[in-house]
């Protein structure tokens, strides 16, 4: 009976025996060289028989079996294994889809074995398989290839170990060898990836690039590292190129680094740092700006002193002064960003802050329905109240924003502990949280908008109507309190923002009373300031509140006028950042001088970062830039007094 025969052997004395033994009987023969060649004429011809070689270059016997046994159109193909081997190394055909094994020796008897297989194919019903090899009283074992046997069992064993993914293909670019970590990084299966296309596997940007190495590494005989990393089955990956070079023929060993997760983490430290530099700039511009405000802040106070309530300049300073504070409130925004905004941490009850904050907003957003569940028994909290304030100032103006035509939005708040908290990815301290919950039935934000929405300068508003701050500040000081802050959004269904702060055990101070009109002070102060226009608002506003007042231009200056004037000094005005010697080196001088020393710290930043370090060595105060008339007195004399 006439078969359709493919024989694949790399031996070329065998390939011209074994067709003209097979022709000679009838049959249609097609031959190949190697396991890939074998793999191609497969795509276009259907064998009944295939003789299969089992050490082959490019695709040996026993992968060859495996993957043709994954072939539904070959599932019935009768496989005979032609083994020169066979006398070093025990061979289980059926263990990789073989139906016979037939030991190679000389040529007359190894035909006569061939054809008795041929004749057994006829009768085979069925995956019939031989357990003994054929013919092997014909062949004697060499313990050369014995040795060599071993050292390609000790080679596969590091191959299938190692960590990288390893493939091996030819100068056309066709795998023939790839290893479990490869298989599992391209997520193909092993019968899938040999004899494909390496560059197919990688995205149409980057083949170009990848096939220029391929013809480079053909070159030299040096490895090569191509410029990555590549995006591969959703993975990032390096890639190296190792150049095979025997008598016969070339090819290229691929190894796979999966770099994935250390390019995520070179993209946070990235982002990190631009994001410190932003905080960097951000708290500058704020500290620069608010000493802007100071000098007109200082003027309007001094000319509202000389102005009677009934003079019509009078309404216009005031106008002068909450334009003044609508700037400070910008600067805190800034300063919230660059977690340099948190001034004074007092406990607070949260709340009647949210009662409070979201009743004001809500007289402006008539067609939002507020709804409050806020917890009876809830913790109090230690934070800063104009940041918290603005914090949910924000949020409110975040979810109306995502509702223009109306919607209702919810404001929760309860008690929760730590290892009850579901903030993936958070390291979250121990102990019991404050939760502040603020949920709208707007327009909800995608994976992408989420990913990106505490950047600072990001918004999704159009041209004009967004700063891109004000998340960006609420998440800088949430943070710069110590707190956690998550967002749950779907499109079409809403945002949540959900804002875990520490919980206290202090209790919240009652209301303190009215402030009384400012009075007639009595000593004399040190003004410390390097810029001129602050010093001389400075100097007048001191003076106007009664007290004598002595100006340093620098650091260096204010320690020679405080050892000149100590005894006459009741307090001295410090300016924090100045060039050359610092606010807290002048501290430190000053306290040498004389340990009494009673110093008002000032700055256009706030209490954290160098003030408070200052604070924690002594000093009794701290006054923000802007501040009023009001503020200073008040400072000044809860340190005098």
């Amino acid at each position: 009976m006439e078969k359709k025969i493919l024989v694949v052997d790399n031996h070329p004395v065998v390939l011209k025996f074994m067709s003209q033994l097979l022709e000679k009987e009838g049959h249609q023969v097609l031959t190949a060289e190697d396991g890939l060649s074998a793999l191609e004429i497969l795509k276009t011809f259907t064998p009944d028989v295939i003789f299969i070689d089992l050490i082959m270059p490019h695709i040996g016997g026993e992968k060859l079996c495996q993957v043709i046994r994954k072939m539904p159109e070959l599932k019935e193909t009768y496989l005979i294994i032609l083994s020169a081997i066979a006398a070093e190394q025990e061979i289980d055909c059926a263990s990789f889809g073989a139906n016979v094994c037939i030991a190679k020796g000389a040529l007359d008897k190894m035909a006569k074995h061939v054809l008795a297989a041929l004749e057994e194919a006829d009768r085979a019903k069925g995956p019939i398989h031989f357990p003994k090899t054929i013919g092997m009283e014909d062949v004697y074992a060499r313990n050369i290839t014995t040795e060599l046997l071993s050292v390609k069992k000790h080679f596969e064993v590091i191959l299938n170990s190692m960590a990288e993914g390893i493939l091996e293909i030819t100068p056309e670019g066709k795998i023939i060898y790839t290893n479990p970590k490869a298989i599992s990084l391209i997520h193909q299966t092993e019968e899938q990836l040999l004899s494909s296309d390496f560059t197919n596997l990688f995205h149409e940007s980057d083949r170009q690039k990848i096939k220029d190495q391929l013809i480079e590494i053909h070159k030299t005989t040096q490895p090569i590292v191509v410029n990555g990393p590549f995006s591969l089955n959703g993975k990032q990956v390096s890639l190296h190129l190792l150049p095979v070079i025997d008598e016969l023929e070339r090819s290229t060993i691929l190894i796979l680094n999966d770099v994935s997760e250390q390019k995520r983490m070179e993209a946070q430290l990235l982002q990190a740092q631009k994001m410190e530099a932003i905080g960097t700039l951000a708290g500058g511009i704020a500290h620069d700006f608010n000493n802007l405000l100071m000098v007109i802040q200082g003027n309007v106070s001094l000319m509202l002193l000389d102005v009677n309530p009934d003079h019509p300049h009078h309404q216009m300073l005031r106008t002068i002064e909450k334009q003044v504070q609508s700037g400070s409130r910008l600067t805190s925004q800034l300063l919230g960003y660059a977690r340099k905004g948190r001034y004074e941490l007092k406990p607070v009850d949260l709340n009647q802050l949210a009662a409070d904050i979201s009743e004001t907003f809500g007289r402006t957003r008539k067609n939002i329905t507020i709804r409050r569940e806020l917890a009876h028994d809830l913790l109090t909290c230690e934070a800063d109240q104009g940041q918290l304030q603005q914090v949910l100032m924000n949020l409110f103006i975040n979810s109306a924003d995502a509702m223009p035509s109306g919607g209702d939005l919810l404001i929760k708040t309860s008690n929760v502990s730590s290892d009850k908290i579901k903030a993936g990815g958070y390291p979250m301290n121990s102990g019991d949280y404050v939760l502040l919950t603020i949920k709208d039935t707007g327009v909800g934000m995608d994976s992408k908008t989420i990913d990106r929405i505490f950047d600072p300068f990001f918004t999704t508003k159009e041209l004009g109507r967004g700063t891109g701050l004000g998340l960006a500040s609420t998440y800088g000081i949430v943070k710069g309190h110590g707190g956690y802050i998550e967002v749950e959004s779907e499109k079409g269904r809403g945002s949540a923002f959900k804002i875990y702060l520490r919980a206290s055990v202090k209790q919240v101070p009652k209301t303190a009373k009215p402030s009384i009109p400012i009075s007639k002070a009595v000593g004399t102060v040190l003004l410390v300031d390097d810029e001129e226009l602050i010093r001389d608002v400075g100097e007048k506003v001191l003076k106007a509140l009664g007290y004598k007042v002595l100006v340093a231009r620098s650091g260096v200056e204010a320690i020679e006028m405080f050892e000149q004037y100590q005894n006459i000094i009741d307090l001295v005005l410090l300016d924090i950042i100045m060039p050359n010697m610092g606010g807290g080196e002048v501290y430190d001088r000053l306290k040498a001088i004389s340990p009494e020393v009673k110093v008002l710290l000032a700055s256009g930043y706030s209490i954290d970062g160098e003030a408070s370090k200052i604070i924690e060595r002594g000093c009794h105060g701290f006054i923000q830039k802007p501040f009023d008339m009001m503020k200073l007195s008040e400072s000044i004399r809860a340190i005098l007094k």
